[in-house]
């Protein structure tokens, strides 16, 4: 059965069997390849979306239960905050493999949208649910400093 969900500001019809992972509607059923699956247990972050501005592991999150919500990927996200993290991301070669980096976008720009001014407990604590192979965390957390005092 068909269900209609509101995935960055558009609505879209999706055909999916029930319980399908986001994830998987966004990848194989609408073509949106940004969001990248990394351990499907909701441990690693780089599936994070957004739903209802709220950080969401779209691995595991069934989009039959997300009809009516507002759905936010990474080839979606705007606003001040997102626009400082992807300055600063470029700006200080934060990426390596870069595998990781939709999920760690995606939590820091939550972040910042939340608290435009956090300090390190703040920062480690919104992206401690996210993990980099290459171990970039001081260049992720160098980076939102610098994206917050852009706001």
């Amino acid at each position: 059965m068909a269900i209609t969900l509101k995935i960055n500001g558009k609505s879209a019809s999706v055909d999916a069997a029930p319980g399908t992972p986001l994830l998987w509607v966004l990848r194989d059923h609408l073509g949106m390849t940004g969001t990248k699956f990394g351990c499907g247990v909701a441990q690693c972050g780089a599936c994070t979306v957004h739903v209802d501005g709220a950080p969401t592991r779209s691995c595991v999150t069934p989009h039959d239960s997300l009809e009516g919500a507002e759905i936010t990927t990474i080839e979606g996200v705007e606003g001040a905050a997102a626009d400082a993290i992807r300055q600063v991301w470029v700006a200080n070669d934060v990426p390596q493999c870069g595998y990781c980096q939709s999920g760690q976008i995606m939590a820091a720009t939550a972040l910042l949208r939340d608290n435009p001014t956090p300090d390190d407990a703040a920062i480690d604590e919104a992206m401690s649910g996210n993990l980099c192979r290459c171990a970039t965390y001081m260049s992720i957390r160098r980076a939102i400093k610098e994206a917050a005092a852009l706001g």
